[in-house]
């Protein structure tokens, strides 16, 4: 109980930071960017070269003998489900704010974004304990109860065998059962093949968001002499010498490469990808995501792509 009191605060200033900066950075955007299988029909219109042939309206085609589609208006309520990676790994950070604080501020603006419309939010919660499932519900009061639950979890201590991400996903998948809008916070440094299958199996099911989450140190190494470094997931140490400008530029180049990999698995597993840095303006970069991927959606050649930044800003999308 301390400990809620302690965090009540702090996530108090967050929902005024999230509501007040995305409500000016997104301001007038109120339309779904992708409506789904749930959405409902609107109003028809001439057809245009790029339109999808699936929203033809061939009533109104035939009446006016000049070809129309009908347009579609997304759903306002959404059940939205978070798959929040809070293992050893995201117990790090060396600029504003550790790892495990940038997800849970991600969990907050995908909360604070969905809730004011009355869509139902759940979560689970992988912790070297295992999984932990909050129950989706609406409202504030909930959504609070959500990010206290995550502001509590313990650090994970080293050695702990928690899930792998892979298993967590495949079983978020089978247990959110309703067709809505996922998201997936973690620094995805599990080999892809291990999460890839599951992650696309989710996919092709839900509108998923994939919330990548990365330090500047994991990119660079600094020039600071002997430095220690120890395995948050296995406990284990090692001392490397930073003074060596080769290794410094291999390991860097390794870091570019495993972040390239993280990026196409996502990619090929059909998620939007979300990529927010603990030195970065991350509330900048959410609504420059749901902004673009809304351009995207309404150009006329737009190719078919997950439609999260529409559920995000609006609470719209398939069920």
């Amino acid at each position: 109980m301390t400990a809620h009191l302690a965090a009540e605060p702090a996530l108090r200033r967050l929902e005024l930071v999230i509501t007040r900066r995305l409500d000016g950075l997104l301001q007038g955007e109120h339309l779904g960017l992708f409506p789904g299988p749930g959405s409902e029909l609107a109003e028809a219109r001439p057809y245009r070269p790029g339109d999808d042939v699936r929203r033809m309206d061939w009533n109104v085609t035939a009446r006016t003998a000049e070809p129309h589609v009908r347009e579609q208006v997304a759903d306002r309520e959404l059940e939205v489900w978070t798959l929040l990676d809070a293992t050893a790994s995201m117990d790090f950070g060396t600029a504003t704010m550790e790892k495990r604080d940038l997800a849970l501020a991600a969990v907050a603006a995908v909360g604070f974004l969905t809730q004011r419309t009355g869509n139902r939010m759940g979560a689970h919660l992988l912790h070297g304990d295992g999984v932990r499932v909050l129950p989706a519900r609406t409202g504030r009061a909930h959504l609070m109860a959500v990010l206290r639950a995550v502001s509590a979890l313990p650090r994970t201590p080293p050695g702990a065998a928690p899930p792998p991400l892979g298993a967590a996903i495949e079983r978020f998948g089978k247990a959110v059962r309703r067709r809505g809008l996922v998201v997936v916070v973690s620094d995805f440094l599990d080999e892809p093949a291990a999460w890839e299958p599951a992650l696309r199996r989710l996919a092709v099911r839900h509108q998923t968001l994939a919330v990548e989450v990365l330090d500047p140190r994991e990119l660079t190494l600094p020039d600071v002499g002997v430095l220690t470094l120890v395995d948050p997931e296995t406990g284990r140490r090692r001392e490397v010498s930073t003074a060596g400008a080769r290794l410094r530029l291999r390991y860097a180049e390794a870091a570019a490469a495993q972040r390239a990999a993280i990026a196409a698995a996502l990619r090929r597993a059909g998620a939007a990808h979300l990529r927010l840095r603990t030195d970065g303006d991350w509330l900048r970069d959410l609504a420059r995501h749901i902004l673009t991927h809304r351009r995207l959606a309404h150009a006329p050649t737009a190719p078919a792509a997950p439609g999260v930044a529409g559920a995000l800003s609006s609470g719209g999308g398939g069920r």
